[in-house]
């Protein structure tokens, strides 16, 4: 990612639609879903500029981690209550995920070129009983600028991020496509950018904020899918074959 996208999300990621009902979506979840005491650890890999991990601050123990440099000093700025570091050494990862209740590593396998051994080392470093929660971008159909210029490797199927932790000792407690009910206007805005031959938005990316009252009805009816996929936690429902995102909650099984 580059310093102008980092700069993008530290100043919209508190208010812009996506960010603010992802995030909704991911401690909802969290909260019905892990039976963690007050002050836990939680980390987050691939942070970036702080605002997912802080979301949880009032719960856990917050640690964030990152490789930039410059999205970390975004997040230290943002957000003093929380700790960030900067690495990307295996074994400082490793230390942190080893201790935590909860991991979270949202939209961050996709920027990764051998995604299952870097989920491997995820989930070999979680301790049993552990939560991970990740999300990814779906849909190769939905490939475009937006992608190139994030640094993505891929968009997923269901069943292809599911591919990632075969064999690996976890159980899965939610597996689903999200950000579905929005789905048909992410697709034709794709389809348009990829004829225009740039992204819609900002930086390279398709996030710009829209006026107050798009953004409050598109984040309303993102985060209204938290229901389905509360009701899905362990069942073998999913509540959408087919989303912008796809979202996992996994348990670290002895």
């Amino acid at each position: 990612m580059t310093p102008e996208q980092f700069e993008l999300f530290a100043r919209i990621e508190q208010e812009h639609w996506w960010f603010v009902a992802r995030r909704r979506i991911m401690r909802e979840l969290v909260d019905v879903t892990v039976p963690s005491p007050d002050g836990a650890l939680a980390v987050d890999i691939g942070c970036g500029t702080g605002g997912n991990i802080a979301a949880l601050a009032n719960r856990y123990r917050c640690v964030g981690i990152d490789e930039s440099e410059l999205a970390i000093a975004y997040a230290r700025a943002r957000f003093p209550h929380v700790e960030f570091v900067r690495s990307t050494d295996p074994a400082t990862i490793a230390s942190y995920v080893g201790q935590a209740g909860l991991v979270t590593c949202m939209d961050v396998v996709e920027h990764i070129e051998d995604d299952a051994a870097f989920l491997h080392q995820i989930v070999n470093a979680a301790r049993p009983g552990a939560t991970l929660v990740l999300t990814v971008p779906a849909g190769m159909e939905l490939w475009s600028e937006h992608d190139v210029t994030n640094g993505h490797y891929r968009r997923y199927t269901i069943d292809g991020f599911a591919a990632l932790w075969s064999g690996l000792p976890v159980r899965v407690r939610l597996l689903s496509a999200f950000n579905a009910r929005l789905y048909p206007l992410v697709r034709a805005a794709r389809a348009l950018a990829n004829r225009r031959g740039r992204a819609h938005g900002a930086a390279g990316t398709d996030f710009d904020m829209p006026p107050h009252a798009v953004n409050r009805t598109l984040e309303r009816i993102f985060a209204g899918e938290v229901t389905a996929l509360r009701r899905a936690v362990d069942t073998s429902r999913r509540p959408y074959s087919r989303g912008v995102s796809v979202i996992a909650l996994l348990e670290r099984t002895a």
